[in-house]
């Protein structure tokens, strides 16, 4: 007969919890597994059997990010149903950017304490993300740690995806004389959250109920925790057909100052037209509120511009339709000069 100690409990550790949660959301993380995905959940290590029939020399992309502070504007709502879109579609992002193809993702959930039903909202808005993208959900770490976390929680994901090695997006092939083509951001995203939490949030979850009119009947909440979009779609469809993608960027921390130059090649430099695209109005609160000027503005937040695609000019119009064509508001937002890898904002 087995015998269980309360000790670890009265620690603060509920081991029996923590299993009755997973097990709540199984089914709906199981439905995420792609046919390379071997192992079944809980074992030590996620199992995936990549498709070498499918590709010459396949090179695996890798990245790892977190939610950030934004998980306090969801924990002071209590309002757990999006973040999990928002590490999912960052992390595709960030490698779709290369040309890769998402194929597995693994999330680590760290908490003072185990509540429910947030774990399962946190967890079930990862599976959705991953299902949305055919990406399996193959493995992740739950750590209740009390003293640790207190009653926050963190969340991180990390994706691993696949790029045919000649089929890499480098950024070497842009040139002056690119497009430089933006993609509508749904707002902040994951990014400037410590900013935005110091202009808006002065008296607390009562500043995150409030109904701002520039916000147009939403709360400063629904504003604020709006999901992070994932633009692999109109990427997937572009490079389907063949399309000269020649460089992207995925607007995050630092805007528009300091992704763009990741991936510029040497003598060559980016004019972008500000608010080409709309402004969310949740920047434009921003913006009033604290009066940030422009170039911190557009340092700090994407203004309303998720990512940003540098095309040779024949292929502008039909680069406009892939991102379209999936959903997305997309305009030629500047252009690729002459220069020294740096960008250059004109308000």
């Amino acid at each position: 007969m087995k015998t269980r100690s309360t000790q670890y409990l009265q620690a603060g550790v509920d081991i029996d919890k923590k299993a009755a949660l997973i097990n709540s959301v199984k089914a709906k993380i199981s439905s995420t597994r792609r046919p390379e995905a071997l192992a079944a959940i809980g074992g030590f290590g996620g199992l995936f059997e990549l498709d070498l029939s499918r590709y010459n020399k396949p090179v695996l992309v890798s990245s790892i990010d977190g939610v950030g502070t934004k998980l306090m504007v969801a924990n002071a709502l209590d309002e757990h149903r999006f973040v999990g879109h928002d590490i999912v579609n960052h992390c595709v992002n960030d490698i779709a950017v290369q040309g890769a193809e998402p194929l597995f993702f693994l999330d680590y959930f760290g908490t003072g304490k185990l509540k429910s039903p947030q774990y399962e909202n946190v967890l079930a808005s990862m599976a959705d993300a991953c299902k949305a993208q055919n990406v399996t959900l193959i493995g992740g770490e739950t750590a209740e740690m009390p003293g640790m976390y207190g009653d926050d929680y963190d969340l991180v994901g990390c994706i691993v995806g696949v790029v045919e090695k000649d089929k890499m997006i480098t950024g070497g092939k842009i040139k002056p004389g690119h497009a430089v083509i933006g993609m509508a951001s749904s707002g902040l995203h994951t990014n400037g959250y410590s900013l935005a939490r110091r202009l808006l949030m002065t008296d607390g979850k009562a500043s995150l109920l409030e109904k701002p009119a520039l916000l147009g009947g939403e709360t400063v909440g629904e504003a604020l925790l709006k999901p992070h979009v994932c633009y692999w779609p109109a990427i997937r469809d572009a490079m389907q057909k063949g399309l000269p993608l020649d460089g992207m960027a995925h607007l995050t921390g630092g805007g528009f100052y300091d992704n763009i130059p990741r991936v510029l090649p040497d003598g060559v430099a980016v004019e972008v037209r500000a608010e080409v695209l709309p402004v969310p109005p949740v920047m434009q609160l921003l913006r009033a509120k604290g009066n940030v000027a422009p170039e911190e503005m557009h340092h700090v937040f994407n203004m309303g511009v998720g990512m940003v695609w540098m095309v040779p000019q024949s292929a502008v119009d039909a680069a406009l339709a892939c991102c379209r064509g999936a959903g997305f508001n997309a305009a030629v937002i500047g252009r690729v000069t002459e220069g020294k890898k740096d960008v250059t904002v004109l308000f």
